[in-house]
This record gives C-alpha cells, sequence and structure tokens, in this order.
C-alpha cells in the first residue's frame, strides 16, 4: 500500500501560511465545493490517499500538514487547540477559499470541529473521524502517560503498541502493507513537532464537552466499533449532543480505519457530504443572495 500516491497526483503543491498543502481538482468541471481533509497525529496529508479518488468525483480536495507534521511550521512549544484551527483559517485565507466541508481523523477531528465551533459561516459541514470525547479516568490516564513520556526514548519506541492499538494485535496478515506504510510515516514525523501535538491531543478529549450544542453545521461522528480510544460511545454522545449530528459505525473497524476500509469510509463520507450540500443551497435558497448561512 502506497499511501504516498495522494502526493504525487497532487495538482498542486506548495506551502501557504506556513502550511504545506496538496489540491486535487474535481474530476468533472461542474464541482464548485471544497472538502478539507486533517490527519491525525503522527501522519501527513498523504495518509489520505485512499479518499482522494472517491471524493475528487465530486469536489476539489485540499488536504494540508498540520503543525508540526510533514513540511508545516513546528506549533509553540505549549499549542493550543485554537493554534491548530487558526492554522486552517489562514491556509483558507491564502487559498482564498470562503467555505469548505472539513474532515479531520483523530486529532485531526478535534482541529476540524474547533475550527467549525469558532467559524460556522465558514463551515457546510463536519467530520470527525475517530474523535475522543470525554475520556474515561482509565483512559485519560494511558494516553497521559504516554504523552508524558514522548521525549525521553528512541523515536521508534513505542510504535509497535501504537500500531497494535490501531491495527489489532498481532496485525492481521491482510492489514501487513498498511501498518508498514502508517509505521514509515510515524518514524519520518518530526520528534518535536510530534511531542507538542501529542500532549495537546492527550489533554483536549474534554475542549468540545459543553459546546457541541453551538456546532451549527451538520456533523458526522464516524469511528470504527473495534476503536477503544476512540470508541463508539464517544461518537454517539457528540451526535447526541449535536444539534445537527449523526453518528455512525463501522463493523470491526479500528482507529485507521481511513486505510484499513476505505470502501465503507468513502461510502460513508459521499453520502453525509451529499446531504450536507443539499441542506446548504437549501438554506441558501430560503435566505436568498447575499446572505451566507
Amino acid at each position: 500500500m502506497k499511501i504516498e500516491r495522494a502526493l504525487e497526483c497532487a495538482t498542486t503543491s506548495g506551502i501557504a501560511a506556513n502550511t504545506s498543502y496538496s489540491i486535487y481538482s474535481p474530476q468533472t468541471g461542474d464541482a464548485c465545493e471544497t472538502v478539507v481533509l486533517i490527519h491525525g497525529v503522527g501522519m501527513n496529508r498523504s495518509v489520505w490517499a485512499p479518499q482522494i479518488d472517491a471524493l475528487t468525483a465530486h469536489y476539489q480536495v485540499i488536504a494540508y500538514d498540520m503543525l508540526g507534521h510533514g513540511d508545516s511550521a513546528l506549533p509553540t512549544a505549549e499549542p493550543t487547540l485554537d493554534q491548530y484551527a487558526s492554522q486552517l483559517e489562514a491556509l483558507l485565507d491564502a487559498l482564498r477559499i470562503e467555505r469548505t466541508h472539513i474532515v479531520g481523523h483523530s486529532m485531526g477531528a478535534l482541529v476540524a470541529i474547533e475550527f467549525a465551533l469558532a467559524h460556522p459561516l465558514r463551515t457546510r459541514s463536519v467530520a470527525a473521524l475517530n474523535a475522543v470525547y470525554d475520556r474515561s479516568p482509565g483512559q485519560r490516564e494511558a494516553v497521559m502517560s504516554r504523552a508524558a513520556n514522548l521525549g525521553d526514548a528512541p523515536q521508534d519506541a513505542g510504535i509497535d503498541a501504537t500500531l497494535a492499538r490501531w491495527f489489532g494485535d498481532p496485525v492481521p496478515a491482510h492489514l501487513t502493507k498498511a501498518a508498514q506504510a502508517v509505521r514509515a510515516l510515524l518514524l519520518s514525523v518530526d520528534p518535536v513537532g510530534y511531542a507538542r501535538t501529542y500532549r495537546l491531543f492527550a489533554r483536549s478529549d474534554d475542549a468540545h464537552v459543553g459546546r457541541l450544542a453551538g456546532l451549527a453545521v451538520p456533523a458526522l461522528f464516524l469511528t470504527g466499533e473495534c476503536d477503544a480510544n476512540s470508541n463508539p460511545a464517544m461518537s454517539l454522545a457528540m451526535a447526541a449532543a449535536a444539534p445537527f449530528g449523526r453518528a455512525q459505525i463501522i463493523a470491526n473497524e479500528r482507529h485507521m480505519m481511513n486505510v484499513t476500509d476505505p470502501a465503507q469510509v468513502n461510502e460513508r463520507l459521499l453520502e453525509f457530504l451529499r446531504d450536507a450540500s443539499e441542506a446548504s443551497a437549501t438554506a441558501d435558497r430560503r435566505n436568498g443572495p447575499g446572505r451566507v448561512q
């Protein structure tokens, strides 16, 4: 599995507002909406390769590297979730994109939700894949322990444990190539950027508790049945709290379901994005020209 293909087939790649990005043109000339993809901790924008062909059938797609990842700038020493949301805002400004659908995975899901809460008029919809929300005390202790140990061990230490959580232990034979590709991304990430981002991720599971009632756009909370750390109960709770939320659970899948079962993920995403686009068009017609909702 060569997930780097996502960079090779980009229409345009570059750096804007200290952010490295790739733009993929729609396969048909009549697509006018944009989907932005935000990866998780330790990954980079190439991890979205399994989604590119499916999404560009209907949309322009932008994938970018979070702060501290790929070729993007490092975050500050003690970053906030708002800093990562502001990164997306600055990139959209630089690319002159006013409104977009936002799809985020894991840490990227937290960023997507934060952006949607702060900038509802710029967000058509938000899809949060394998998002964390209100961890149990045991889950919080485990992730905080992993965060505290970063920087005290070689860069590849702990990767086997990460892959076991994400793919299963042992990794099933049919997922070996996917796990090897993800391992390569984890080994290549900037250790300083990774550590700063992971520590923020570890302490941000309650960042949206009590705030999702203000999520004013269609929202999909999608996770895998066997994802122990971004579990179905979290997605169900987020969907229940968001006014326009829906939760979907993909059977037998774990944390990296966008690379282990892209067909299912893509099908759910496209269905949601189509519904969100129709809802947005209806709202625009109801409110008339000149008003963006």
